[in-house]
């Protein structure tokens, strides 16, 4: 049933009706409304919950779907949960019916199996209908929350082999009918959450949307609902059209790339992810044929809404950023995902750690795809953060706390052509901020002792990647620590001759007999003032490293991002002087003979 399914929500959607047409200047006000609208519910959404993963790191997003379902809007937010939300949505209008949609109503899903990404990412929408009672659009709010209600906290459960094991599945459930409350639902989803502050982000999203809708309702009174349609129509068509321009302008042929995880939760290495990208007139297809699909894999299933969106967040980096978000992408790019690999799972498989990986190796292999025919538009939209290093306790009410091991540090940011890997956070993380490490320490037993970048962690390049950070926590009360260590063994892959990344790695209990590094997976206790060491990974290299400036050379080693050592053995600069000094200098005549040197060897 569930490829069934899926085949039906990702079909292409039919324009709205409408005999009403619209000039382009007119399409775009009423866009810019809807985008409008869409940035209030996300806004509303992040001052109004109570949990620190949305009211601080803003782990959310706000987008609008019409009446056909089809992506019309979206805020500027988390990319890859603007292009997830329609699937959803159009479960819920399959069942129009059923559900007995009208004005006021509130709905939320989460299944992937019915069109969500992983459990954790809460989907709450609500319709929106013209004084006439004619459906015309959908707003939506897409939110990660900390917990749902399986095996263990935050729905990460390292060796799960089902759905059930993560969490409760919710293909539609109505939680507001014509503006009342349904107080058994909502408290059937805070009844299946270890934390407290689900409540208040929950009341959140379901404000948020209902905020919107009325935003909404204005927005089509003034323009009149023909003309709202026909300006939903104006901007997806618009954007199909210049997604295929910009494909037309790239030479045709076929682009592949391989990418591996180190292993799966279980220990099964080298887990792979192929993508050809087919570019033929103006028509780009992904296939990810080639994909893992071997049935006893662990903890590496994505879901086939989340793999669509993985997709596209990639290949929208790769175009105009000016062209609009919306479904004109999805009817303009043909994706492929066969059917039982780790890519497109069959029913019921887990799916929480499948938005690490393999999501992020899918949109890797087709930034390292693309990187072959668009490489100035080559950016990876990737955090191979394996699985952050979570940290659970108990308080001395009972209540259980979880340091989800999301704050300050620097990770994956890789290089572009013409730009150094820059800030802390990769792109594919949009408005995503890391928490602040002193919220951190007040809500929870744990004090950060540093926060560090490292040296000679930059993906070397012609344009370095930016250096990982080695983060260093202490628990101050006997915990429970879950991490899934991965990219160790396959690091963020270079562009176009650019070097990967360094490799993450972690070590618990540090400074003690018992310091021992996390070779796979563990679900460990920790005694009270037990150190975490968690080194993450830098951002890869953009062409090859003997190509960059040897001043810009000097000046990483006098910034200490690279040694002396490495600025020789990998960018082929000979310094002279010293750091200490401060008159260290480029040996021009040694770092000419050695960079023909180092370039003749890799030729050979």
């Amino acid at each position: 049933m569930s490829y069934e399914l899926n085949r039906r929500l990702a079909a292409k959607r039919e324009p709205l009706q409408t005999a009403t047409t619209v000039d382009p200047v007119t399409a775009s006000i009423i866009r810019g409304g809807m985008e409008t609208v869409c940035f209030e519910a996300a806004t509303y959404l992040g001052r109004a919950a109570s949990s620190a993963i949305i009211n601080q790191s803003n782990e959310r997003n706000a987008s609008i779907v019409d009446a056909n379902g089809r992506l019309a809007a979206g805020a500027i937010g988390t990319p890859h949960l603007t292009f997830i939300t329609q699937l959803t949505v159009r479960y819920g209008l399959e069942h129009f019916e059923r559900y007995q949609w009208g004005p006021g109503d509130v709905f939320v899903g989460n299944d992937p199996d019915h069109g969500g990404g992983h459990l954790p990412d809460y989907n709450v929408y609500a319709p929106v209908f013209d004084d006439q009672g004619e459906l015309i659009m959908i707003q939506c709010l897409q939110a990660h929350q900390g917990d749902t209600g399986g095996k263990d906290p935050g729905g990460f459960t390292l060796e799960a082999t089902d759905i059930f094991t993560e969490g409760l599945a919710i293909p539609c459930l109505k939680l507001v009918h014509r503006g009342e409350e349904r107080r058994d639902s909502i408290f059937l989803l805070e009844r299946n959450n270890r934390f407290p502050s689900f409540a208040g982000d929950l009341a959140a999203m379901i404000g948020g949307v209902q905020h919107s809708v009325k935003l909404l309702e204005e927005l089509i009174r003034k323009w009149g609902p023909e003309t709202v349609k026909a300006a939903i129509n104006y901007n997806i068509d618009h954007t199909e059209r210049r997604v295929r321009e910009e494909v037309a302008k790239w030479a045709d042929g076929q682009y592949e790339a391989t990418i591996l995880i180190d292993h799966d939760t279980l220990g099964t290495k080298d887990v792979r992810v192929h993508v050809t990208c087919t570019k033929a007139g103006d028509q780009l297809t992904v296939d990810l044929a080639g994909t893992d699909d071997r049935p006893e894999l662990v903890g590496v299933w994505n879901t086939f809404g989340n793999t669509r969106s993985y997709i596209l967040t990639q290949v929208v980096a790769a175009m105009d950023p000016t062209i609009v978000k919306n479904e004109g992408f999805f009817n303009a790019v043909e994706m492929i995902i066969p059917e039982g690999t780790i890519a497109h799972p069959p029913p019921n498989k887990p799916a929480a750690l499948g938005s690490f990986h393999p999501a992020c190796e899918i949109t890797e292999a087709v930034c390292v795809a693309l990187s072959q025919v668009v490489p100035e538009r080559s950016a990876p939209q990737v955090y191979k953060i394996g699985m952050p290093n979570a940290v659970i306790g108990v308080d001395a009410n009972g209540q259980m706390w979880m340091d989800q091991g999301v704050d300050s540090r620097t990770m994956d940011t890789s290089a572009v052509k013409g730009i150094d890997g820059w800030g802390s956070c990769p792109v594919s993380l949009g408005n995503l901020l890391l928490s602040q490490v002193e919220d951190a320490e007040g809500r929870f037993p744990i004090i950060n002792i540093s926060r560090e970048m490292t040296t000679d962690s930059e993906g070397p390049g012609r344009w370095r990647g930016q250096p990982g950070s080695l983060n260093v926590k202490k628990v101050l009360q006997p915990t429970t620590a879950m991490a899934w260590m991965v990219s160790a063994a396959h690091p963020l892959s270079g562009i176009c001759g650019g070097e990967d990344a360094s490799p993450y790695s972690s070590r618990f209990e540090v400074g003690t007999p018992n310091e021992y590094v996390i070779e796979l997976s563990v679900n460990a206790s920790l005694p009270e003032g037990a150190v975490i060491a968690y080194q993450h990974g830098g951002g890869a290299g953009f062409e090859p490293a003997t190509l960059r400036d040897p001043e810009a050379v000097r000046e990483d080693v006098l910034d200490e991002i690279v040694s002396v050592a490495r600025a020789q053995d990998k960018y082929g600069v000979v310094l002279t002087g010293s750091v200490e000094d401060y008159d260290l200098q480029v040996d021009v005549a040694a770092t000419a003979r050695l960079r023909s040197e180092m370039n003749a060897g890799q030729a050979a």
